[in-house]
């Protein structure tokens, strides 16, 4: 649904739970949309930072190329009752062809 933003470097960020904070700056992550598996880009991963729920703002949302109000709804939807989860920055580095 999101990857092509990814594809396209609109989308900068995803914020996910503590199960999948294991990024490390620097390193280079295939992306594949989950619908079929197909290889869409590759991203480097810039950072990996705490946020709180209830902190996600505007600039977040305009990150992940959302409004805010459909950012917090799947991430509530997604981690439901979680209040600590990580923002992931990175950067497009080789969209498919």
């Amino acid at each position: 649904m999101l990857t092509p933003f990814v594809a396209s470097g609109k989308k900068t960020i995803t914020i996910r739970d503590e199960s999948e904070c294991h990024y490390v700056p620097g390193t280079q992550v295939e992306v594949y949309t989950l619908e079929t598996n197909i290889k869409v880009c590759d991203i480097e991963i810039k950072s990996v930072e705490p946020i709180l729920f209830s902190e996600i703002n505007e600039f977040h949302a305009q990150q992940e190329y959302l409004e805010l109000p459909k950012l917090k709804e799947i991430i509530s939807q997604v981690y439901p009752n979680t209040e600590q989860l990580y923002v992931i920055t990175y950067k497009l580095i080789h969209p498919e062809c």
